[in-house]
């Protein structure tokens, strides 16, 4: 295999929303001739359908597998884009074909978290705005148009499990102001509010967004060079950059965060793929721990993806001449957080150890910081100030501000400190995103 032939299989691999089913593009042995390849990924073995038609395809042809296992492609040509859905058919491919989208440059976004659409940003010949569409909603009918955005926009992520609320990164109409990330509301004539603007003139991109969560995987120069941190969504507490992830010589970058930890950002487990002197490969961390562990690549890993089961099981794709189809499984070795300390009451007796419930409840301490027990009503300690020098101590402490992040019914989401509604209970009152951090980072970094 060529590497050039290698980087479309790579590049062009995507997941389903569920996992369930993963697509790209392959070729014949020894041959550039192209096709789609479709891998069942929720049973025992995975296993590859191939569905090829009667032309080979381009290898800038871009591929998205839905959740009922047919695969969306998107065909270029001058001027144009032609999608359609491929699906097995006996011996042979079955093909739907949607209709077409004028534009040179269309890019299919992340799978809907529903499984059964999927939307594109298609860049208008001027550079100077972008179209977002509905490529397909699971029928027949035609791509449609949602919104024409003024500026170059890229990035990707989803907000919510109802594929809704979508971040999008822009730079502006002219691609030479700062980068922001800013969610789109697609459920409300594409509504844009600003979400990510850590610094003035910072560039900042959102990377990974986990809906259950609340977890960002977040890339930034504010803190004086690009980095990589973490937020919350509807937290109080701003973007954080520890320095476990900021190797010297080496680039960390999220490829996949543990799904099913409503309101436990800390205890996610996320997959990186780290590029350094010595090669490509993997490694995990988890936000409540200090330092990020390296991991053994798979032979033959399909290098920038992989995907998490809610238990944690870490499930990689690799794909080799003996195994052109693999499913690398393994346990993340994370330890798990340490047991909270207690911390004395009024009273001259110290009370007892909670127990292993509120331990789990416990909020993280800061980096730097010793963790602290969980709160015991009625008596609630006094937020504690962040220590000096730490980067991530940012503003809203003791202000009086409202909570950086997310709020309000757009996302359907109240996970600010302190919130007793349940996880993806509305607010009463609509309320616009809010950014989540506008103070400008302090001159140190820790």
């Amino acid at each position: 295999m060529t590497v050039s032939a290698a980087r479309v299989m790579n590049e062009s691999f995507t997941v389903a929303a569920d996992g369930s089913y993963a697509a790209r593009l392959t070729a014949h042995a020894g041959t550039e001739l192209w096709y789609p390849e479709r891998w069942t990924l929720d049973g025992p073995e995975p296993y590859a359908v191939p569905l090829p038609v009667a032309q080979p395809e381009d290898a800038d042809s871009s591929v998205l597998p839905l959740s009922d296992g047919r695969v969306l492609i998107a065909r270029r040509t001058q001027g144009r884009c032609s999608l359609a859905l491929l699906y097995p058919s006996g011996q042979e491919t079955g093909e739907r074909r949607l209709g077409t989208v004028e534009t040179d440059a269309l890019r299919l976004l992340p799978p809907a978290p529903c499984g059964t659409r999927a939307y594109a940003l298609a860049r208008e010949p001027d550079g100077r705005s972008t179209e977002v569409w509905l490529v397909t909603d699971g029928s027949a009918r035609p791509p449609a148009r949602l919104a024409r955005l003024r500026g170059r926009w890229s990035g990707g992520a989803w907000l919510d499990r109802e594929g809704r609320m979508l971040a999008l990164d822009t730079a502006g109409p002219d691609g030479a102001g700062p980068t922001r990330t800013v969610a789109v509301d697609l459920g409300a004539d594409c509504e844009t509010s600003p979400l990510l603007e850590i610094a003035e003139g910072s560039d900042d991109r959102l990377l990974l967004a986990d809906p259950d969560s609340g977890l960002l995987l977040v890339r930034s120069d504010a803190p004086g060079e690009p980095r990589l941190g973490w937020g919350v969504l509807g937290s109080h507490r701003p973007v954080r950059f520890p320095e476990a992830l900021h190797p010297r010589g080496t680039r960390l970058t999220p490829i996949a965060v543990q799904p099913g930890q409503p309101l436990l950002p800390e205890r996610c487990a996320v997959a990186l793929r780290v590029d350094g002197p010595q090669g490509t490969w993997l490694a995990v961390w988890r936000p409540g721990l200090r330092e990020v562990r390296h991991l053994a690549s798979p032979a033959g890993w399909l290098a920038g993806h992989g995907l998490w089961t809610a238990d944690g099981e870490l499930r990689v794709p690799c794909s080799t001449v003996h195994n052109p189809c693999g499913l690398a499984r393994m346990r993340a070795p994370l330890p798990e957080p340490e047991t909270p300390r207690t911390v004395p009451a009024a009273a001259p007796a110290a009370p007892p150890a909670p127990a292993d419930g509120d331990a789990a409840r416990a909020p993280a301490a800061p980096d730097g910081e010793p963790p602290r027990a969980a709160p015991r009503p009625p008596e609630r300690p006094e937020p504690a100030a962040p220590p000096v020098g730490d980067v991530t101590a940012l503003q809203h402490h003791d202000h009086g501000g409202p909570p950086s992040g997310l709020l309000g019914s757009l996302v359907g989401r109240r996970v600010s400190a302190g919130s007793t509604a349940p996880f993806g209970a509305l607010e009463d009152a609509a309320r616009k995103p809010v950014p989540l951090q506008q103070a400008p980072l302090p001159s140190g970094t820790a």
